[in-house]
């Protein structure tokens, strides 16, 4: 019997609900074929024991795990990678070459993250990052086939939330794991009439625009099924995925307006946060959703947050890319 944190989503794949923060918001993936297993994405230390218990109750051990494949190195992606290897001694890591330095040596991951939540914060949230070691640790390339026990999957490089970040394709099921690419859609949006929400995630400090869409638009032209979150779980398997797609690209474009038309000042920070709840709370009520604004700004409270963060971030380095470019005519 597996454990009640374990959803079985078919074809050998289980979403694993790593504990971050709230039920149902960050999710690791287990992937079975032929008594071999890989982890995608790992959530945070504390979500490791959870991840081997998943392990345990389909009869697998740890020797079992071949493939441990963050889909980039945020903290809520990959912040377990180091203890979660430990714990599997045959299992290689799989990792985008932007990201492989900082699993090896995740000081520099550490310390980014700390400066955002303060030491506190940062044990209850995400306990003490361990290194990987490097002759472990494989990069990955654009369009890269791998193997597990018979089964093969793919991967390319999708920039646009981090430069980071790559997905797996899965053709046996027709799936992405998409990481954050794709956006993030939380259970609690879901309503009987429309079915899922989806909103894009910008948080800092790469976020681009342009890339953000390009990626998506190349994960659609595989015409997947379904897409599987890390926020949260599995979307598109009602058939849904072009309305969720076009949802997705449109604030895209939304947000990219509300950040140019929002000029440097003391208070851009706040506006841009108010301008992406504005953007959220519209595209709520045209979903449907039965939870009132209250509701859904608390739940989206850190994504605002962070959103305007990244925005600000992308805002800060086109200026200063603008000034080079224009120094240079």
């Amino acid at each position: 019997m597996t454990p009640d944190f374990v959803e079985d989503l078919g074809q050998g794949i289980y979403a694993i609900d790593t504990g971050f923060q709230r039920p149902r918001f960050d999710a690791a993936y287990l992937m079975v074929e032929n008594g071999r297993a890989a982890f995608i994405d790992t959530g945070t230390n504390h979500a490791v024991p959870r991840l081997l218990a998943a392990l345990t109750a389909l009869g697998l051990g740890v020797d079992a795990v071949d493939w441990v494949i963050p889909t980039h190195v945020h903290l809520d992606h990959a912040g377990g990678a180091g203890l979660l290897m430990q714990a599997c001694p045959q299992a290689r890591l799989l990792v985008h070459p932007r990201g492989q330095r900082h699993l090896i040596d995740p000081r520099a991951l550490w310390e980014g993250a700390l400066a955002v939540y303060g030491e506190e914060e940062m044990q209850r949230s995400y306990g003490q990052l361990l290194p990987v070691e490097e002759a472990r640790t494989l990069a990955s390339s654009d369009e890269m086939r791998i193997d597990l026990g018979g089964r093969p999957l793919l991967l390319i490089d999708t920039p646009g939330h981090a430069r980071h970040h790559h997905c797996l394709w899965d053709a046996r099921s027709h799936s992405w794991f998409s990481g954050d690419t794709f956006g993030l859609s939380y259970r609690e949006f879901d309503c009987e009439l429309n079915g899922a929400w989806i909103m894009p995630s910008s948080t800092p400090v790469q976020f681009e625009p342009e890339p953000l869409r390009q990626s998506i638009l190349r994960m659609l032209s595989y015409a997947p099924r379904q897409i599987c979150l890390t926020h949260y779980s599995r979307i598109g398997q009602n058939g849904d995925l072009a309305r969720l797609s076009a949802l997705l690209l449109r604030q895209i474009d939304e947000m990219e307006d509300l950040a140019l038309a929002t000029p440097p000042s003391a208070d851009r920070h706040e506006k841009l946060k108010a301008g992406l709840a504005e953007i959220y709370l519209h595209h709520l009520a045209a979903h449907g959703s039965g939870l009132s604004v209250a509701q859904q700004l608390e739940l989206l409270q850190m994504d605002i947050e962070l959103n305007a963060q990244g925005l600000g971030v992308w805002l800060d380095k086109s200026a200063q890319a603008g000034l080079r470019k224009d120094s240079k005519a």
